[in-house]
């Protein structure tokens, strides 16, 4: 078959409809998306024509038959029309979305001037440091960065069983009806009588309520507890996607300080809340000892204020029996404690919960109906199908051993290539708190780590006020797989070495 030329409407066609390349579909439905998308684009308007199937099957290098059938379905759905003896065209209808006009730009007269939206946004986290990463980290080879799931530790088949028994006829009316403010009662019950016993918590079904992650969860308990008059205690540093949620109701912001035992008690200020990673102190890996769990339990009922226990990785224990949860010790309804049904399975599942007295579950279940009515019901379902089954226990243990494994690794690694770096073996987790010396700023490091194929998160997003410069950094081990990360230390350590001969040079 000859190649067509620019000119020739063959090769419009051509790289109209190329074929994405996304190989987990079957052919058919990336054939559908290669034609439905300039559709809904507006790049095909209604009334155009369509390329004859036996043409666009040689363009594209598909059976003809799977054209016709493309074809025959878009017509069924209302895409696509065929007029008898002239071909196929696109729809008329404009109830498409898309098709008529719904991309053209809105139309606005010269002399009118914008909203200023700068004036009128009145929470604004534009300017706030956080963790970020650049738009393409997947293709990164050594991202020592959270965010990506680990397809070797993925439970596939055990998810996808779920997945399709929750599709099951029989079913669907435990997750197909509108559940208004309330949630999966199978879900409930499992996180009431499988996973929160093993923190040693015990709690009523009313007094937990599922949230899309735990970053909705701070959401809401921001939006029902914090105001500017309220005093919020704040690990120092700390988790930087909670503090910058609590800061949109802009309390009065009190940092407190870490170190070896976790959060400092001693010398608390007076507060309405504090917010603690006691499990695993986010970001320095540390965990709150149980001399220091019940001091500040005594100190919160000395000083009438609330915690906000978020109880992260708390099942990712390396070796040994977890530490108890600091809400398992409270016996006066002091702690609000927020868990994660996602992080160690894959984040973008978005699964978390809030245990706390059934008064301040009943306002959030109304503030949260407000926002999203529920979480997926779908998704709770099938998660508590993946609990009831086991699946979530096989799958910690897998976790646990590869992040053991990894760690070892990434500790070998350390003292090796960067020996002059502090740092401290977590007991779990999938993180590493690092120090490098004094001279060397991680946001430098991390930039210049980028030109070595090495993503790192700085050290100054875990801080509401940095010193600098900031020699910390997170290495995050739930990206990168065992292999690949000695070679990821090594680039670590050429990209220290490129800063390091930089200030010889201008020093020189």
């Amino acid at each position: 078959m000859s190649t067509p030329s620019a000119t020739d409407p063959r090769h419009q066609w051509a790289r109209l409809f190329a074929l994405p390349e996304q190989p987990g579909l079957p052919l058919k439905d990336r054939l559908r998306l290669a034609l439905v998308q300039p559709i809904l684009e507006g790049r095909l308007p209604p009334g155009a024509a369509m390329p004859p199937s036996r043409e666009l099957s040689r363009l594209l290098e598909v059976s003809r038959n799977t054209v016709t059938t493309v074809y025959e379905q878009l017509v069924d759905e209302g895409f696509l029309e065929a007029r008898p003896r002239s071909g196929v065209f696109v729809a008329r209808d404009s109830r498409l979305a898309g098709v008529d006009g719904a991309l053209a730009l809105p139309a606005t007269s010269p002399g009118e001037p914008a909203p200023d939206w700068s004036a009128r946004v009145l929470r604004s986290l534009t300017d706030r440091h956080t963790l970020s990463k650049p738009l393409q980290w997947r293709e990164y080879p050594y991202p020592f960065v959270y965010g990506m799931h680990d397809p070797a530790l993925f439970p596939t088949e055990g998810f996808r069983e779920c997945c399709t028994r929750s599709l099951a006829r029989a079913q669907l009316p435990h997750w197909t009806p509108d559940f208004e403010t309330d949630d999966v009662p199978d879900l409930i019950e499992q996180i009431r009588l499988r996973l929160l016993p093993r923190r040693g918590v015990f709690a009523l079904k009313e007094e937990i309520l599922v949230t899309v992650g735990a970053q909705q969860a701070f959401y809401l308990l921001a939006d029902a507890l914090l105001a500017p008059s309220q005093r919020l205690g704040f690990e120092e540093p700390g988790h930087p996607h909670a503090r910058n949620t609590f800061s949109l109701r802009r309390p009065h912001w009190v940092p407190v300080a870490v170190d070896g035992e976790g959060v400092v008690v001693d010398g608390l200020p007076p507060l309405d809340y504090l917010f603690v990673t006691p499990s695993h102190q986010s970001p320095t890996t540390v965990t709150l000892s149980l001399q220091r769990r019940e001091q500040l339990l005594r100190r919160a009922e000395q000083g009438d204020f609330v915690i906000i226990e978020d109880d992260y990785e708390a099942e990712n224990l390396y070796q040994g029996t977890p530490m108890p949860a600091l809400k398992s010790l409270d016996k006066g309804g002091r702690v609000i404690y927020v868990g994660s049904l996602s992080k160690s399975l894959s984040p973008a599942l978005r699964l978390g919960y809030i245990v706390a007295p059934r008064a301040l579950i009943d306002e959030l279940r109304v503030l949260r109906h407000a926002m999203v009515r529920h979480p997926s019901a779908f998704l709770q379902h099938a998660y508590a199908l993946f609990l009831s089954l086991g699946h979530h226990e096989a799958h910690a243990r897998r976790v646990n051993q590869a992040m053991l494994e990894r760690v070892a690794q990434v500790d070998r690694s350390l003292r090796a290539h960067l020996p002059d770096f502090i740092f401290r073996q977590p007991q779990g987790g999938a993180s590493l708190w690092v120090q490098a010396p004094a001279w060397l700023d991680a946001d430098a490091l991390a930039a210049v780590a980028r030109r070595h194929g090495v993503l790192i998160e700085a050290g100054s997003a875990f801080f509401a006020t940095p010193r600098q410069p900031c020699p910390f950094f997170r290495l995050r081990l739930s990206s990168i797989a065992l292999d690949q990360i000695d070679a990821g230390i090594q680039a670590l350590a050429r990209a220290v070495m490129e800063l390091d001969s930089a200030r010889n040079h201008c020093c020189a």
